[in-house]
């Protein structure tokens, strides 16, 4: 058997992380095995130590990349809109919809990663790093952080409540609290 040339392993191990970062958001990370997370991507469970220590590094490099591309989503947001205050009301938009509410795996990793955080503080300061970033794109200093909590919170509750008439409530609730006065 051929080995993989170090272009396709890091192919591979990108393909991993996105992968696992995407599964761990839908269905946290202690019900997604090393195993699940390379049959995703069509790779054996022994290739999975050649290129990564333990599952909690792989944990820690999936939380890292959902912020990347949290703040890549972002950056394009704000790139796309008028002013800041624009960007906001369009990300409140899609971040307090329906659909994301209902697509954990390709959504906020704010939202999709802080009860697995919670409970195992292996990449905690990871997540810190971007849950700090993500306020910071929001606005400077506590006010980032409050509106930040408020949406993540809210979706975290739409999320539990899914299939419930209060589910849509908060969101359209927390859409209405979080966005800018009109002038």
């Amino acid at each position: 058997m051929s080995r993989a040339s170090k272009a396709d392993a890091q192919a591979n191990r990108a393909a991993a992380v996105k992968a696992a970062s995407r599964l761990f958001r839908e269905q946290g990370v202690p019900n997604v095995s090393v195993g699940d997370v390379m049959r995703s991507v069509g790779l054996t469970q022994g290739g999975f130590y050649k290129q990564f220590a333990s599952k909690a590094a792989l944990v820690d490099e999936a939380v890292h990349l959902g912020f990347i591309d949290m703040l890549r989503y972002l950056s394009d947001l704000q790139d796309g809109s008028a002013d800041h205050a624009a960007a906001w009301s369009s990300l409140l938009d899609t971040y307090l919809s329906v659909e994301h509410r209902d697509d954990p795996g390709a959504g906020c990793p704010a939202a999709g990663f802080a009860g697995d955080v919670a409970h195992d503080p292996g990449p905690r300061e990871t997540y810190a790093a971007g849950v700090r970033e993500m306020a910071g794109w929001i606005a400077p200093g506590n006010a980032g952080l409050a509106a930040l909590s408020t949406i993540v919170g809210g979706l975290l509750l739409a999320r539990a409540t899914a299939g419930t008439e209060v589910s849509e409530e908060i969101l359209g609730a927390v859409r209405e609290a979080a966005s800018p006065p009109a002038d």
